[in-house]
């Protein structure tokens, strides 16, 4: 069992890592139950794979204190998180007479935990929510800091707001019956903490990987919490990115984002596959840089390769060019004016963020490597 404290200004939340915590629900998330009762079902909002897999384990939990679940149910996928999706559940709460003492549960990856994250944020100008991360992509990234948003037509995550949770629970064992693809896609955003900041753990990852990617308990605790103890520290320093310090946990998106915009925020790229592929640029660039060595950027490839992620962005069969891409990242919400930050690497376990970076020289740098 791990414990990470989020130590934010009066608004302070913890992290808890431990199997079972699902079973165990009512005794662990006890403070943000109350309020509920027989006649008032907590509310619970997931998607139709984590309802199905796990509704009766949460049914059967509850109902150890009485209590009963009310379900919003959303479909798999980036398409949950639209304008009408938001209304939708907003409108939800308030049927249920959600008040901003209550809290509601966001069972799910990060899409649940995005959307139910801005929902709380906006009804009734602040409700609490907990979050219940059933994917790795989640555990270690989305569900702690607070960034909460959906996508609109201009690109992802731009319509938002910064809304902490009250409590996160991951229990390890959920992650049994995630698909190994999402599974590797969740390794990519741990290995994302190694490369920017932590040098040893990157090499612990490097001998490590098959063993957190096989869920073996030890090695899966051990990646998780020191994934999120990372995040927790930057998170704390710098909580709404005012500062470069959140941006490092960024390395790999800029150019992320730019190939799930081109291949539609669809399956065919998954957001953990691109921000792998991102950060594989990121080291390229830093080696066409002279800022890293070509054997450092190699050594972050074929870590990310022997993770089964995508390496190469010449395999995706894409059809664009480098100033597409381009093109794609100056609609990033990361954007400054007319420039665009980027995060490159000084060393491996060493991030920080580029400010001087000419976007022809970014695309003529794309357009190499989608020749292969």
């Amino acid at each position: 069992m791990a414990v990470i404290p989020v130590a934010l200004a009066g608004r302070d939340y913890d992290v808890v890592i431990e199997e079972g915590l699902l079973e165990r629900l009512t005794q662990a998330a006890a403070p943000f139950l109350k309020g509920y009762g027989p006649q008032r079902p907590v509310p619970f909002v997931a998607d139709t794979n984590t309802h199905r897999l796990y509704s009766r384990q949460v049914a059967k939990a509850l109902g150890t204190e009485g209590l009963e679940a009310d379900w919003f149910v959303v479909e798999p996928g980036e398409d949950a998180k639209t304008w009408g999706m938001l209304e939708r559940l907003c409108d939800w709460l308030l049927a249920l007479g959600v008040t901003r003492k209550d809290h509601v549960f966001a069972l799910g990856g990060g899409v649940v935990g995005d959307l139910v994250g801005f929902a709380c944020s906006i009804t009734k100008r602040g409700v609490g929510f907990v979050q219940l991360p059933t994917t790795l992509l989640a555990q270690v990234d989305s569900s702690v800091g607070g960034k909460t948003a959906i996508n609109t037509r201009a690109g992802k995550n731009l319509i938002g707001a910064f809304h902490q949770p009250a409590l996160v629970l991951i229990d390890p064992l959920v992650l049994t019956t995630l698909p190994d693809r999402e599974m590797r896609a969740g390794f990519a955003e741990v290995l994302k903490y190694g490369l920017l900041g932590d040098a040893a753990f990157f090499a612990w990852l490097e001998a490590n990987g098959p063993a957190v990617l096989a869920r073996e308990p030890a090695a899966l605790e051990h990646a998780i919490a020191t994934s999120i103890a990372m995040k927790a520290q930057i998170v704390a320093a710098d909580e709404r990115e005012t500062q470069d310090l959140r941006a490092l946990l960024n390395l790999g998106h800029t150019f992320g984002h730019a190939l799930e915009a081109e291949t539609g925020f669809s399956d065919r790229l998954l957001h953990g596959e691109a921000v792998a592929l991102g950060m594989v640029l990121a080291a390229k660039y830093s080696a066409r840089r002279g800022e890293i060595s070509a054997e450092d950027a190699a050594r972050a490839e074929t870590a990310i390769a022997a993770a089964g992620l995508p390496a190469r962005i010449s395999d995706l069969g894409l059809t664009c060019d480098g100033a597409a891409l381009v093109d794609h990242m100056r609609h990033d919400k990361k954007a400054e004016g007319t420039t665009l930050p980027f995060l490159l690497l000084r060393a491996l376990g060493e991030a920080y963020v580029a400010r001087d970076v000419d976007l022809a020289d970014i695309a003529a740098f794309l357009d190499g490597e989608l020749a292969g």
